[in-house]
């Protein structure tokens, strides 16, 4: 099965998640990682969580968007003001390819405060678009690390 992993990640954690993820989807096919690079992200902690508040859209460098090539689609974002980040939201209405797709989506997050409402949204986007069946998962910032911690989430999830 070959499979697409579309993230972004500001401090590196989500990155660190959707590697994982890539290393246990590798045992069953090949594996693209797609990260998503904003062109007019703020810097600012308080900037960056008033645009995922009120669901900016991010402008991106070139990305590929077109998702038809894939058995199971799968995206990665931290959870910012209770949402996905500008990034992934911009990503969500223009990805094409979804409809009758497996995906998995994934938030890190801090205080846990907006994680199932971020994966909500995300989730209804996609729904949207035509995917068929979701699992989710979420890993505390804290326990991105833990790489046994964050193996057992996605061997949970994903059972292969």
């Amino acid at each position: 099965m070959r499979s697409a992993i579309t993230y972004y990640s500001f401090t590196g954690r989500t990155r660190t998640v959707a590697a994982a993820l890539a290393e246990h989807l590798r045992q069953e096919g090949e594996v693209e990682l797609i990260e998503l690079n904003p062109l007019d992200e703020s810097r600012s902690f308080f900037g960056q969580g008033r645009r995922a508040l009120v669901r900016t859209r991010a402008k991106l460098a070139p990305v590929n968007f077109d998702l038809s090539g894939y058995g199971l689609i799968c995206f990665g974002t931290p959870v910012w003001a209770f949402a996905p980040v500008p990034a992934m939201n911009t990503y969500l209405d223009n990805c094409t390819g979804v409809q009758g797709k497996d995906a998995i989506l994934f938030t890190t997050y801090g205080s846990g405060s907006g994680n199932n409402r971020c994966l909500n949204i995300m989730q209804e986007a996609l729904s949207k678009k035509g995917a068929k069946s979701f699992q989710r998962f979420s890993i505390q910032q804290f326990k991105v690390k833990e790489k046994e911690f964050v193996e057992s989430k996605i061997k949970e999830l994903t059972r292969l």
